[in-house]
């Protein structure tokens, strides 16, 4: 018989891995990444192919804390954006 599966620990918070973002248990994959694959239209069958060390559960499990907790990501999306953009103009004043 197999073994079930909590699907509740397949993503995980904590301060020692990814600055206490949402990230796959087990992994340093953040549900952001999956998210922005999905936000690109990829489905979890072709964001599983492209992040190949996730499994189909993992990415429903990312997608699913995605949608239960959208204002969140949707936050360290938005923060990942400005600190991009600010990097950018700060490295091309340097040259």
């Amino acid at each position: 018989m197999a073994t079930a599966t909590n699907i509740g620990t397949l993503v995980t918070c904590s301060p020692d891995v990814g600055d206490g973002c949402p990230v796959i248990a087990g992994t340093k994959t953040s549900v952001s990444r999956v998210v922005v694959l999905y936000k690109q239209r990829a489905n979890a069958e072709e964001i599983a192919r492209r992040i190949s060390h996730l499994n189909l559960a993992q990415v429903y499990a990312a997608l699913a804390y995605y949608h239960a907790n959208r204002d969140q990501i949707e936050t360290e999306l938005a923060q990942a954006e400005a600190e991009y953009w600010s990097l950018a103009s700060f490295n091309s004043f340097k040259k």
